[in-house]
């Protein structure tokens, strides 16, 4: 736990200072390399790992593999892990936060969509779910690092696209009063919405790397950490193929 605790709090100090840059990973071989190249910390793609596990995203695997791979990466590397648990598959706050450091993983990702029903979850439940989960982590003596994913600007998620700044604002807030250490607006692709939300938001924000915000835009917008999902998995699935095809 002593160890566990240091990679919580290592983790929680790379929201404060430079832009966190995450190159999300899928198994021990990706995560290596990036200890290798120096990376502070390893973060996970749900996408990717399910795919790796022959699963649809959204919670079509199931959470004791994902959870095992997740523990296969945080094996591979003596840097924090922080784990993209989707929506938590369901289990209870305590139950969720013991298979979480069992992985040897000291942070998650947390989105707010129901994935049985594609819709979002009512926030103010979302919010006394993540409350118990911090509630929770306390108890077990790790004060694992929250990452809130906001689902707002997923197009199918029902939310108008001129009240998706706004949504997003209300429902970060939310979390973050909860216990979230970060918030995560995935999907956001226009610089303006951006700079809003940072602004809005008032905290450590998430963002992606798109057209309009590329790593040097981000950095001036103020965001904390930068994903970038499962892009790396089907990148390295590409030259895989490249490399087949021309043999």
């Amino acid at each position: 736990m002593t160890d566990l605790n240091a990679r919580a709090e290592a983790l929680r100090a790379l929201h404060s200072g430079e832009m966190l840059v995450l190159p999300n990973v899928w198994d021990a071989a990706s995560a290596e390399i990036l200890a290798e190249a120096g990376f502070p910390a390893i973060a996970t793609a749900s996408a990717a790992v399910s795919a790796m596990l022959g699963y649809p995203d959204g919670e079509g695997a199931p959470w004791r593999e994902m959870f095992a791979a997740a523990s296969r990466v945080a094996r591979a590397v003596s840097l924090p892990v922080t784990v993209d648990a989707e929506a938590g598959y369901g289990l209870g706050p305590r139950e969720f936060v013991d298979r979480l450091l069992e992985t040897g993983a000291v942070g998650c990702n947390l989105e707010d969509t129901d994935h049985r029903t594609g819709k979002l979850v009512d926030p103010d439940e979302h919010a006394e779910r993540l409350a118990d989960i911090r509630s929770a982590a306390t108890e077990a003596g790790v004060p694992i690092v929250v990452n809130a994913r906001v689902d707002t600007f997923l197009g199918d998620r029902g939310i108008p696209e001129p009240e998706r700044v706004a949504e997003a604002i209300r429902r970060g807030r939310l979390y973050r009063e909860a216990g979230a250490d970060c918030v995560y607006p995935i999907g956001v692709r226009r610089r303006d919405d951006l700079a809003a939300l940072v602004t809005g938001l008032a905290c450590p924000v998430n963002g992606n790397v798109g057209e309009e915000l590329d790593l040097a835009a981000l950095r001036e917008l103020g965001v904390a950490r930068v994903s970038y999902g499962p892009r790396f998995y089907f990148a390295a699935l590409e030259g895989f193929r490249a490399a087949i095809e021309k043999r």
